[in-house]
């Protein structure tokens, strides 16, 4: 698992074109070394993916790994790149690329090359793009090592400064981030996990080996970006069209050639990180009321319901599958925005939600979230994918497209109450004798449908369990003065420590009034 403390301060705070048709002068502008042209296109980047998956899987080399261990955390921290000498940082794009050094964290290198009239040059690594002390070890790296990863700047022309700020990164494997609407990184994505959580079998982290830039048109708001996966299990080629507007949206098409089988094959997959929230808190573990990036799982059915599942921080790892056909759409989502829900200055409240929407249908499958447990917020410990019901078997391969949106919500949000709370403690009546075994419950919703309610009607919640038995059932709106603001407690009695599926949703008559409240409960006891 990565180090996520580290893995956030490195993204965040850290051609010879001219027969493709750039000027000498533009070449001089540019400033970086490019290797000699050839073909390329996105049907011969997959038909290459496809014959490496045909041969065994071969590392890429590591320049100098000795050299590359001595640039420990400290070192790599003050190797900074050139913005000067930022692809397109002079235009024809908007949007400069500047790039990621390896270092003992980051030892895989990444080939970058830049395409413009169907022909790709590599971008030759050099240390004199990269400000950094005269004694540092990445000095001793032979020539072209290659890059760790890249990042989108802010456009040239917005308001922002774009030396200083980005809005993509892909860093690590094949993890890439983008920030959201209120400007803050969070939770990443990955181009594709395998084994994520599969007993007797070690996780699998496939690398983006290269990327390709293409060059845009000037003026234009979208970026795109063909990268090729490689890992002992799978090979790959995809396509990142990434659009810079209020939010970042991504259209992602992915081809994936398995060259051996898969257990869990993980497709659009969400790393996320959840300590503790308003829900349970271990006494005095941290001074901070809540530490999450993303507070539950939301997933839009094929069959058009509205789910809201809280994360958890497990005792043991936990898998959870829930089997569809063709979804709508899922993702993690941060729904807390409180600032004194939090009260951190890395800014909790500003983390980014990632929203999933397949383009076409997907088939049968289903959306798996992976909660491994923490004590701390520096591990990446949740996981959300899309896992096809077909096994997959060596020889096999798959196309899927679908848009990512970076955003503050849920890009399509249901007209249903939502679930804004989850809280529990111990069950019984205040001021008696608690009894053992027993959990109170209290789900807290709020919308228009509960707000449009006549006075004196109250919505009736349905709740079922998997096991256990529900007591003092009571739903009344939250004496807060919120127009549609109500709350459903319950208590649970359970025996045994195996875990417990309930579902909460209210409803008047016919009419279903909230969104579908899931929830899995470890019982201590």
């Amino acid at each position: 698992m990565f180090n996520r403390r580290q893995f956030l301060e490195y993204a965040a705070a850290t051609a010879g074109l001219a027969a493709a048709g750039f000027s000498a002068p533009a070449m001089a502008q540019q400033g970086l070394k490019f290797g000699s042209s050839a073909p390329f296109s996105f049907e011969a980047l997959k038909a290459r993916a496809q014959e490496m998956a045909r041969r065994p899987y071969a590392p890429p080399p590591q320049p100098s790994p000795e050299v590359l261990y001595q640039i420990d955390y400290d070192a790599h921290g003050k190797i900074k790149f050139k913005t000067d000498l930022a692809l397109w940082a002079n235009g024809p794009s908007e949007f400069p690329v500047t790039f990621f050094h390896l270092g003992r964290y980051f030892q895989k290198p990444v080939r970058m090359h830049v395409v413009e009239n169907g022909q790709a040059r590599e971008i030759v690594y050099d240390d004199a793009y990269f400000d950094m002390p005269a004694d540092s070890p990445a000095h001793r790296l032979p020539d072209n090592s290659g890059f760790a990863g890249f990042r989108f700047q802010e456009a040239r022309n917005g308001s922002l400064d774009w030396r200083k700020n980005d809005w993509v990164a892909f860093l690590g494997a094949s993890y890439f981030r983008a920030i959201g609407e209120l400007y803050q990184y969070g939770l990443s994505a990955r181009g594709l996990a395998v084994d994520v959580a599969v007993y007797g079998r070690n996780e699998e982290f496939p690398d983006f080996t290269h990327f390709y830039f293409d060059t845009p048109q000037p003026d234009s708001d979208t970026v795109t970006v063909y990268a090729l996966l490689d890992g002992p299990s799978v090979s790959g080629a995809y396509r990142f069209v990434m659009r810079r507007t209020k939010a970042v949206l991504m259209d992602l098409e992915s081809a994936v050639y398995l060259r051996q089988d898969v257990s869990r094959l993980g497709i659009a997959p969400l790393t996320s990180m959840y300590w503790y929230s308003e829900k349970s808190k271990p006494t005095a573990i941290d001074w901070r009321p809540e530490i999450h990036d993303s507070d539950g799982l939301a997933m839009w059915t094929g069959t058009g319901e509205r789910i809201w599942r809280p994360l958890n921080n497990p005792p043991r790892i936990i898998t959870s599958a829930f089997t569809e056909e063709n979804p709508k759409g899922f993702g993690l989502l941060q729904r807390d925005r409180n600032f004194d829900h939090y009260l951190d200055g890395v800014y909790y409240d500003r983390r980014p939600s990632l929203w999933i929407e397949p383009l076409g249908g997907w088939g049968k499958g289903s959306i798996q979230l992976v909660e491994i447990p923490t004590d701390d917020e520096i591990h990446d410990n949740v996981v959300v994918m899309w896992v096809p019901a077909e096994p997959a078997r060596a020889g096999q391969s798959f196309d899927l497209r679908y848009r990512m949106y970076w955003t503050a919500d849920e890009p399509f949000p249901t007209p249903l109450a939502r679930v804004v709370a989850t809280r529990f403690g111990n069950g019984g009546q205040a001021g008696t004798a608690r009894p053992k075994g027993v959990r109170k419950f209290m789900v807290e919703f709020k919308g228009e449908p509960l707000a449009r309610l006549p006075n004196g009607v109250i919505p009736r919640p349905v709740l079922t369990a998997s096991r256990g038995e529900f007591s003092n059932i009571l739903t009344e709106a939250v004496p807060n003065d919120v127009p549609g603001h109500w709350r459903t407690q319950f208590d649970l009695t359970v025996t045994g420590t195996e875990p417990v599926e309930m579902r909460c949703y209210l409803r008047q008559g016919d009419e279903v009034l909230s969104e579908t409240w899931l929830y899995q409960y470890h019982p201590p006891f």
